[in-house]
Formats: C-alpha cells, structure tokens, sequence
C-alpha cells in the first residue's frame, strides 16, 4: 500500500465554490472573506474572528493587539511547532519556554510557574502566555487561566489544531469552546490541518477592541476595510494609522474555507473513527505508548501520536519510521522540542537537562497517518508494520 502521512479531502462542492469565486473576478479578500470569518465566528462560538494568511500570522497580530513589546517574555511550550516561538522574536521579546506534561505532551503549568515566579523575583516583565493544544488535545486551561490571573498574563492560544475541541473543567460542569476564556484564539488551515484552506488562518476573540486591532494590523494599518474601497458603498479615502502588516486572506482561499466548515464535524468524527481503530490494533502491544482521550476533553484527533517505548521496543524511533517507509507509509513527528533546536540553543543557553520532559519523549515520538479518507484495512495496514517493526526486529 502507498498510505501518505495526510491526504485533504476537497469535495465537488468546494471546486464549484472556489471557481464561482473565480468567475465574480474578485479573487483577493473580498465577501467570501468576510462570510467565512462570519461562519467560522459562529462555529468556534466567537463573537469576532479575523481571517489571515496563516496561523503564524494569527500569533503576530493577536501579540501585538495585547500589547507585547521589545524585551518582555511571553511563556511558550517548548512542545510546539516554531511559530509559536518565532512570532515572540518578531517583537524582539523573549520566549520563555516550558516543559510539557508526559500524559498528553501539553505545556506543564507546574513548569510555567516556576519560570514566572523566576522572571518577576528579578524584575523582568511577563506579558503573555501561549499554550499549544496539542494534537488537538486541550490543555490544562484552567492552570494556565490561574497563573494568568496570578501574574496578569494575556493568553493568547494556539489553536492551529483545534477545529473543533472544546473542554470542561469537571463532568458537572459545562462544556467550553477553545477561546472562549483566552484573549485571542489562533486556528490554522494550513494543508494538513483539521479543515484546509491552502494556507490561511483565523484569529478569533471575545473582544471588540482587540478585533478591531487586529483586522486593521492584518492589512497595512490602514483605516478602513481596504476591500471595500471597491464596491458601490466604499470610499477611496483611507489613512494609516500604524505600521501594519499584508496578512490578509483571499477569496479563493475562503471559497474553499466556507465549504470545508461545513464538514468540519464530519471530519472530526471520521478521524475519531481512525484513532478507534489505530486503538484497537495497538492497545496488547507493550512496546508502544498510545494517546488516549478524556471525558472532559472533545479532541480533535488531528495528530494520532505514539511513543516508541525505550527499554521495550526492539528497534529504535528513527528505525522504525524507516521501516514503516520503506512499506510505503507516510509518518512525521511533533516535534523535535525548540530548546533542542539551534537557534534556541545558542542564544539562549537551553539544554536538554532543562526540559527533562520533552527532552525524554522526543525520541519515542511518531506520527501516524490520521485524516478522513483513511480506510480501516489501510490503518490495520499501517498497524500490522508497526508491531513488527517494534516487536520482532
């Protein structure tokens, strides 16, 4: 079999929508834009929500409506993909990075707080936190809701997974849309996320004020709407009024995102079915760490991430993935922790040691292939190579 690691499931209504957008002649941000941003508010129970080119561009603006200025830090997973870190640096802040937590590779608070508490005995300024929900997988939002009001950190969260998951605090209590409590929610449509728009994202707010920063930020800093400068109730009067960005979201882009939502459901229960099967297949096997979900948490299974268990499996994580290519399946993994990287490391002094977490699961870490289209002979496929691969090598 030939199973790739993602494969985008584009249906005969979304080509009809992206050529009708073809056909108006209006193929940059436009009404579909402003009717997708509408939907997508909707769907993740958001008043506002700012559509952008992509969900590193989410990040950059939501930091920079909540403030963050040059020299502060802003806590960050070390578990995470390098936007979450990067978009800091574009401000010339530092990014102050935390272990994660081994049952579901989410930012650790007991971590977080530690390093807050460092950073204020000596003076130093926290304006932000940015938990990562990984996988899909919410984190420990009500921990990163007390240290926040604690030390009155803005929560900005990735959410680039996310579409959908929700959370509780307890079964008795009521569920919670991802964003509902934070400053600013940042969703990903990139080509492999949870519903696709090319590249592109989505900034989504409980606040007016924050919106408005950040939609005229996403285009220039300019005044106004810049679209609608060219229909019939526009003016081509407009001023700057900070020195924004081009992060603006076509709308070809959201011709296909407006039909892609309307199945976001429906692709998360069938990537939900996947991860079933990929259970059932693996659950007698001692050799490998499986993920596993929670009464209080909607996941939204856009990664299936296993542990290649040290000290168990007969072959190590990179032979593994190797033998599982050389089979025709596609894998990655998320991630090779930032502190390990070497930009992290060599201007900021980060060492393995320092995340004895993240630095421990790294190298067990494989992702498999999870997406709708994905057959139950094709993961038994993907399955069946796995156990031998760890089992009897």
């Amino acid at each position: 079999m030939n199973i790739p690691f993602f494969r985008p499931n584009i249906d005969a209504a979304e080509i009809d929508s992206v050529v009708r957008c073809l056909k108006t002649g209006w193929v940059t941000t436009g009404p579909l834009t402003k009717q997708f941003e509408r939907d997508f508010a909707v769907y993740v129970g958001s008043p506002y929500a700012v559509a952008v080119n992509s969900a590193t561009a989410a990040l950059h603006i939501a930091l920079e409506a909540v403030g963050l200025k040059r020299g502060e830090h802003v806590l960050v997973p070390t578990m995470t993909f390098a936007a979450t870190a990067e978009v800091v640096r574009y401000f010339d802040a530092v990014p102050v990075l935390v272990d994660c937590r081994e049952s579901d590779f989410n930012l650790d608070v007991g971590d977080a707080l530690r390093k807050v508490e460092g950073l204020s005995e000596a003076g130093k300024s926290v304006r932000a936190i940015i938990p990562v929900h990984y996988g899909g997988q919410v984190c420990d939002m009500a921990g990163v809701l007390r240290l926040a009001s604690q030390y009155g950190l803005r929560v900005v969260e990735d959410a680039a997974h996310c579409c959908p998951a929700e959370y509780r605090d307890g079964q008795t209590s009521p569920w919670k849309k991802v964003g509902s409590e934070s400053d600013v929610a940042c969703y990903s449509f990139y080509a492999n996320k949870c519903i696709t728009t090319g590249e592109g994202g989505m900034a989504c707010t409980q606040s007016a004020e924050i919106a408005d920063r950040m939609r005229m930020m996403s285009l220039h800093g300019i005044s106004r709407d810049a679209w609608k400068r060219f229909t019939s109730d526009g003016s081509w009067y407009y001023e700057i009024l900070a020195p924004g960005f081009k992060y603006n979201l076509t709308d070809i882009a959201s011709a296909l995102g407006v039909e892609q939502l309307k199945r976001a459901d429906a692709f998360r229960s069938a990537r939900a079915q996947v991860a079933e099967w990929y259970a059932d297949y693996l659950s007698d096997v001692e050799e490998l760490g499986l993920p596993s979900g929670s009464p209080d948490r909607l996941h939204s299974w856009h990664l299936y991430v296993v542990r290649v268990l040290a000290g168990r499996a007969k072959a190590s994580r990179n032979l593994v993935i190797e033998e599982l290519k050389r089979n025709g399946i596609g894998t990655s993994v998320h991630w090779m922790p930032l502190h390990l990287h070497p930009y992290y490391r060599e201007n900021f002094g980060y060492k393995p040691e320092d995340f004895p977490v993240a630095s421990r699961l790294f190298p067990e870490l494989i992702s498999l292939p999870i997406y709708p289209d994905l057959r139950r002979e094709q993961v038994q496929f993907v399955c069946n190579v796995l156990k031998k691969a760890v089992c009897d090598q």
